[in-house]
């Protein structure tokens, strides 16, 4: 006899979820935090799209703690002292049943957690997962750091976040290759909603959501700003080995990012509250672990289940669509008493044959491009480049023509026409 049909390690989006689904279908379940409460251990200053919550809980965003909802969505080229930005608005993504909002973790996490906790799942914090227990091979459960802690199920979900260490120990995880992380490095900055409203050019609980690429110096990443209730996130995505190389400081490119032109005017005045940094699996599909063991499943970040891929920057969702399926195929096995890893595969069919596989499948080459030297360099260079040529006035010089600008934009960065043909020709495959 167990103590629990499932065990959940990791109150974030995943667990939260798998839980959720978990106890609905009927089944014993532990959410286990290490953290005081869910969402504590979290950093996080980005956009969460809620409507994979459609099925999961109806009506979601009527009692969600969300800050603003995000009718604004602006991409940045930047240079050291140039920016281009195309900027889209949508009112409608400000209704029911929205698009994208700002939210700040602690509270989403706890949230969510609680509908969990509602469902019949035990939620018990402050308690980390140590190791696993095992019997032959099977995982039957995980030791805590309490004493007499040790819990059993017939599985464990490990959503257990990056660098999964449980994962890892049930031998579902690769080596690990330092290129495929990032480092997410963020400042909450304090500024009253009137003063937000105005600089952003929103109001009441509409928001903006800026994605800047060209930010981040001789190290591949990018940049974001978001607007909160109250406060503005900004922050950076580096590549780690390359941040490690340059022997760079990330708050110096940070400070630099605060100090452009483009971002400096929005922050001006601002009171920072925090500074936080967290590792980032970047790669995606490319990284994944295995996703199935005997009694253990792997969701969320933990699975490198975060889509990084230039337009698209998410990763909430596919936590919580990955957390779910966990949860139902779990479920599902403990009740045909297979928990095996040919009974656990329920799981692989749900993520197949919903956004979760089939997004990262799709777009698995586009953070390779997203961090190539075209995106991050030439591209941002060039666009600037042009737009200062086509809109400053020569006079009495005649006007040069677009298509002359490119070209000399393009000879002044090196890039061969060919070479753009190229990775225009893999964008269009990978976007397209």
């Amino acid at each position: 006899m167990t103590d629990f049909d499932v065990i959940v390690v990791g109150a974030g989006p995943a667990g939260a979820a798998a839980a959720l689904e978990a106890a609905r279908a009927g089944r014993s379940v532990c959410l286990l935090e290490r953290g005081p409460y869910p969402g504590s251990k979290n950093m996080y200053g980005g956009v969460v799209y809620g409507r994979v919550l459609d099925s999961l809980i109806p009506n979601w965003w009527e009692e969600a703690p969300i800050q603003r909802w995000v009718t604004r969505r602006s991409t940045m080229l930047m240079t050291g002292d140039q920016a281009v930005t195309v900027d889209y608005r949508c009112s409608s993504w400000g209704e029911a049943p929205y698009n994208g909002a700002t939210a700040f973790r602690p509270e989403f996490d706890a949230w969510l957690a609680s509908k969990a906790e509602a469902a019949g799942a035990v939620l018990i914090c402050s308690t980390t997962a140590t190791g696993l227990l095992r019997d032959g091979t099977r995982v039957v459960g995980v030791r805590t750091d309490r004493p007499d802690g040790d819990l059993t199920a017939q599985v464990v979900i490990c959503c257990d976040g990056v660098n999964s260490f449980l994962a890892k120990e049930a031998g579902l995880y690769p080596p690990s290759d330092p290129a495929n992380y990032t480092l997410g490095v963020k400042e909450t900055i304090l500024l009253p909603r009137e003063v937000i409203d105005e600089r952003f050019a929103v109001r009441g609980d509409h928001g903006v959501d800026i994605e800047i690429l060209g930010c981040t110096g001789e190290v591949p990443g990018g940049g974001f700003l978001y607007t909160n209730a109250e406060s503005l996130a900004v922050g950076l995505v580096l590549s780690l080995p390359k941040l490690a190389a340059c022997g760079r400081r990330p708050e110096e490119i940070l400070a630099e990012l605060k100090a452009h032109s483009a971002i400096a005017p929005l922050i001006e005045g601002g009171q920072v509250k925090e500074y936080s940094a967290h590792v980032i699996p970047e790669a995606g599909y490319k990284m994944m672990p295995e996703l199935i063991g005997d009694g253990i499943l792997v969701a969320g970040d933990a699975a490198a289940m975060c889509l990084a891929a230039g337009i698209w920057l998410e990763g909430v969702n596919f936590a919580i669509g990955s957390g779910a399926a966990a949860g139902q195929a779990a479920a599902r096995a403990v009740q045909r008493r297979d928990t095996s890893s040919a009974g656990l595969q329920d799981y692989r069919r749900r993520l197949d044959s919903n956004f979760v596989m089939s997004d990262h499948r799709k777009l698995r080459e586009a953070p390779h491009l997203v961090m190539s030297d075209l995106a991050q360099q030439q591209l941002p260079r060039i666009a600037c480049g042009v737009m200062e040529q086509l809109f400053t006035v020569t006079n009495p010089d005649p006007k040069p023509g677009l298509r002359k600008i490119i070209r000399g934009q393009m000879k002044l960065n090196n890039l061969k026409l060919r070479d753009a043909i190229s990775q225009g020709m893999k964008a269009l495959r990978t976007f397209g």
